[in-house]
C-alpha cells in the first residue's frame, strides 16, 4: 500500500490504465486530480473549450483505441454538458470513463450552488453509475468502473467524486495492474451453437455476411474475409461499419440501410442464409422491416449481449459471444468440411461491385456549381490517401459519404452512430487523432454541425493536432430541409442559416483555412492541408438544393405528396 491524496490516486488509477489524456475543460472541483498531475508527461490533461467536445474527443479516442476514453467534469451544469457525447459512447459500445465532479457531501439535497442528481441524470445513457462514498475507496471504485465499461458489450461508466472526499490526504490504498483486477479474455459462443451454425452456412444456397460494430471492437475483420472467401460470401457491412472489411475485396459489395449501398440490399434480398457477425440488426441498417432483410431469410445471429440475438428478427442460430472469437471457431469448422466456394455467390459479387462502380463513377460527370455533394465525393474518393481515417458529423451532407469513399483498414471510419449527434465530427476527430498520431484524420461536417463544436478549433491549435477539417457548406438543416421539402410542401422554418467562412475562421485560430468551389481543386486543397502540420479547414460549397430524401418516412405521411 501507499499513502496518497485522494487527487493522487485518481491519477494513479488512470495511470494504471495506461490513459494518456484526460479531457474536460478546468473546473474548481477537480483541482486536486490536475494538481496530481502537474509536470507529469505520460498523462495529462486536455481543457478544451466546452465539455460537449471533450466528451467527444474521448469517445474518439476509445473508437479508434478500443481503450477507455477519459473525461471529467465540473458539477452541475459542466457534467451536464458532457451528457450528448457519453450517450454517442453508450450507441457506440465504446469503453468510457466519466469523472464527475460533485457537491460536498455536507451540501447534498440542500439546493447548493451547482448540486444535481447526476447519477440519475446519467443512468439511462451508461453501463452503470457510481459514486465514491468513502476517500479510501477511490482506487476501488475507479477499478470496478473501467471493468464494467471495457466488459461484456462495451460502454460508458460514471464516477460522481463529491469534492470534500477528492480533497482527503494521507490515505493507505492498492494500485493495480489492471490484468489483476480485470484480465483481458474473449468470450466464446456455445460449441454445439456453432457446429449448428457452420451446417447452416454448409446448405446455405446463397449466404451473405452482415458484420457490425463487434467486428471492430474484437478485431474480426481478417476472420470475416476469411468465412466470405471459404463461402464464397458476399459481404455486406451494417449501416457506417464500412471498415469491417477491405474495400477491394472481391466479395465486399457495401453498406446495407436506407443510407447505404443500393447493391448491398440488392444482394441481401437474394440471401437464403444471412451471417450476422457482431451486429445488433438495429434500426439504421435494416429499418426493423424486410426492406433490407428478406422474410424467407434464416439468419445466423453473433452477438455479445445476449438480449440483442433475436430482439428484432428471429433467428435460426443465435451464438452468444465475441464476433471474433465465434468467426474463428466458425472458419475452423467451415475449413474442415465445407465444399468450394459458391461461383453464383462470387460471380454476383462481381456483378453487383461493377454496378455500384459504374453508378459511383457516373457522378463525375455532375458538373454544375455549386457542387453536388455527389460530386464533391467522387473528388475526395480520388485525391484521400487510402491510410485514412474519416469521422462523419451527422446530418445530410455526410452521410453521401458513406456508400462513396473507399476504406481499405481497420477503424478508419468513425461517427458518432445511430445517436446521430451534429457537431461530433470536430471533436471526435481530435481524439482519432491523438489515438492515431501517424494517419491523416478527416473530419466531414455540414456547416450547420461544424458550427455547433467550432471552438474545438482552438482546441486543435493549442494542443498541436492537426487534423483536417472538410465543411460541406449548403447553408441549410439538410435533413430536416428535406423532411419539410418532401413531405411539407417547401413550407420552410427556419431550415436556412448564414454562416462565417469557415477557412477564414480556422485562419482566425491560428489554423490553415482553404475554399475549393471546383472539384479539380480539391486534391491539392486536401494535400496541402494534410502536410501543412496545422489544424485545417477545407470549406466546399455545395448545392443546397440536392437532399436526400428523407429516410425516416413514417406511415402517416404517404400519400402527402411531394413538391
Amino acid at each position: 500500500m501507499v499513502k496518497l491524496s485522494a487527487g493522487q490516486a485518481v491519477v494513479e488509477a488512470l495511470r494504471a490504465e495506461g490513459v494518456p489524456y484526460l479531457y474536460g475543460v478546468v473546473g474548481s472541483a477537480f483541482l486536486e486530480v490536475l494538481d496530481a498531475m502537474w509536470g507529469a508527461k505520460d498523462i495529462r490533461f486536455l481543457g478544451a473549450r466546452h465539455e460537449q467536445g471533450a466528451a467527444f474527443m474521448a469517445l474518439g479516442y476509445a473508437l479508434a483505441t478500443g481503450r477507455p476514453g477519459v473525461c471529467i467534469a465540473q458539477n452541475g451544469p459542466g457534467v451536464t454538458n458532457l451528457l450528448t457525447g457519453v450517450a454517442a459512447a453508450k450507441f457506440t459500445h465504446a469503453p468510457m470513463v466519466v469523472l464527475a465532479g460533485a457537491p460536498m457531501t455536507s451540501q447534498v439535497y440542500k439546493d447548493s450552488f451547482q448540486e444535481l442528481d447526476q447519477l440519475s441524470i446519467f443512468r439511462p445513457v451508461c453501463k452503470e453509475v457510481l459514486q465514491i462514498n468513502q476517500p479510501e475507496r477511490t482506487a476501488e471504485i475507479l477499478r470496478h468502473a473501467f471493468r464494467i465499461a471495457t466488459s461484456g458489450k462495451m460502454g460508458p461508466v460514471l464516477v460522481d467524486i463529491p469534492r470534500d472526499l477528492l480533497n482527503a490526504r494521507d490515505l493507505e490504498m492498492d494500485i493495480l495492474p489492471p490484468d489483476s483486477y480485470r484480465p483481458q479474455q474473449r468470450q466464446p459462443g456455445d460449441p454445439e451453437q456453432v457446429r449448428r451454425a457452420a451446417e447452416l452456412l454448409r446448405q446455405a444456397r446463397f449466404p451473405v455476411i452482415v458484420p457490425g460494430w463487434g467486428v471492430m471492437w474484437s478485431g474480426a475483420e481478417a476472420v470475416t474475409a476469411r468465412l466470405a472467401e471459404l463461402l464464397g460470401a458476399p459481404v455486406v457491412t451494417s449501416y457506417e461499419r464500412y471498415d469491417a472489411m477491405d474495400n477491394n475485396h472481391p466479395l465486399f459489395i457495401g453498406g446495407l440501410g436506407r443510407a447505404g449501398t443500393p447493391e448491398a440490399t440488392e444482394a441481401v434480398q437474394q440471401a437464403d442464409v444471412i451471417l450476422a457477425l457482431g451486429t445488433r440488426l438495429g434500426h439504421f441498417t435494416t429499418f426493423y422491416n424486410d426492406t433490407y432483410i428478406p422474410k424467407g431469410a434464416r439468419i445466423i445471429q453473433v452477438e455479445i449481449d445476449p438480449q440483442e440475438i433475436g430482439r428484432h428478427f428471429p433467428v435460426a442460430v443465435g451464438i452468444c459471444g465475441d464476433a471474433r472469437t465465434v468467426a474463428e471457431a466458425l472458419a475452423a469448422e467451415l475449413a474442415s468440411g465445407v465444399a468450394p466456394p459458391r461461383q453464383e455467390g462470387v460471380r454476383e459479387a462481381a456483378r453487383l461491385r461493377e454496378a455500384r462502380r459504374q453508378r459511383l463513377e457516373a457522378e463525375g460527370s455532375l458538373d454544375t456549381l455549386p457542387m453536388k455533394p455527389q460530386r464533391f465525393y467522387h473528388a475526395l474518393r480520388a485525391a484521400i490517401p487510402p491510410e485514412a481515417a474519416v469521422v462523419f458529423d451527422a446530418g445530410a451532407a455526410p452521410a453521401y459519404g458513406f456508400d462513396r469513399l473507399t476504406f481499405t483498414q481497420p477503424r478508419s471510419v468513425f461517427s458518432s452512430g445511430e445517436l446521430g449527434c451534429i457537431g461530433s465530427g470536430l471533436p471526435i476527430a481530435i481524439g482519432v487523432k491523438m489515438a492515431q498520431p501517424d494517419r491523416p484524420v478527416l473530419s466531414i461536417s455540414g456547416d450547420g454541425g461544424f458550427f455547433m463544436n467550432v471552438q474545438e478549433l482552438e482546441s486543435a491549435v493549442r494542443w498541436g493536432t492537426p487534423t483536417v477539417s472538410i465543411v460541406l457548406n449548403n447553408g441549410c438543416w439538410g435533413s430536416e430541409k428535406a423532411y419539410q421539402k418532401f413531405l411539407y410542401g417547401g413550407r420552410y422554418i427556419e431550415a436556412d442559416i448564414g454562416n462565417p467562412r469557415y477557412d477564414k475562421l480556422a485562419e482566425l485560430c491560428g489554423g490553415r483555412g482553404f475554399y475549393v468551389e471546383r472539384p479539380q481543386d480539391l486534391a491539392a486543397a486536401l494535400r496541402e492541408a494534410l502536410e501543412c502540420g496545422l489544424p485545417s479547414v477545407i470549406e466546399v460549397p455545395i448545392d443546397p438544393d440536392e437532399l436526400p430524401y428523407p429516410a425516416r418516412v413514417a406511415d402517416v405521411f404517404v400519400g402527402r405528396g411531394s413538391t
